[in-house]
């Protein structure tokens, strides 16, 4: 069997997503509905790393469960989960910020209205029995996680729309290598 690489989006419906999620941002911008006092005290930068980070954070269990499920993916893995915990310390909002998050963080709605509790792990369920399956629930978390992460693009300050623009084609890449060479996942 010929061995084909996985459809992508094409240029044009990324940047009509992006186009519509930059519209559906300033739309809601306009709404008398002003943030709780909660969210008020704290800048809009700050939430949306917190919100990446918990994402992150998720991203990183989904990879420990699947190596946990699969052994012999480990090795596959590791360096996509090595990149995944750079990009939850790149994205932290501290200076000082944990290179690994922690493990115990619960969901929670992103402050931005992006990913949050409809992160790549918050109901990913348990990981599959079949390895090739296993590598497909994580493309399939990854493509999530980067797919939101463009459209927090729209709402975010210059630096960090930058870094999530980076971690978000990150992602895409991490995709492509799970996806690719299915030969191995048996």
């Amino acid at each position: 069997m010929p061995w084909t690489l996985p459809s992508r989006p094409s240029r044009r419906s990324l940047l009509a997503g992006a186009a519509g999620a930059a519209g559906a941002a300033l739309l809601t911008g306009c709404s008398d509905d002003g943030p709780n006092g909660a969210d008020a005290a704290i800048p809009l930068e700050r939430r949306m790393r917190e919100a990446a980070v918990r994402d992150s954070a998720r991203l990183l269990e989904r990879y420990d469960a699947t190596a946990a499920a699969h052994p012999a993916l480990a090795a596959r893995l590791a360096p996509l989960r090595a990149a995944v915990t750079a990009h939850a310390a790149a994205l932290s909002p501290d200076p000082a910020g944990s290179p690994a998050p922690s493990r115990s963080v619960s969901p929670s709605a992103s402050p931005s209205g992006g990913t949050g509790a409809a992160g790549p792990a918050a109901s990913a369920g348990p990981v599959p029995p079949k390895a090739a399956d296993a590598l497909t629930a994580l493309a399939d978390a990854e493509r999530s996680l980067s797919e939101a992460r463009t459209i927090d693009l729209a709402g975010a300050p210059g630096e960090l729309a930058r870094m999530l623009a980076s971690v978000a084609a990150c992602g895409a890449v991490h995709v492509h290598l799970l996806t690719s060479n299915p030969g191995a996942a048996s």
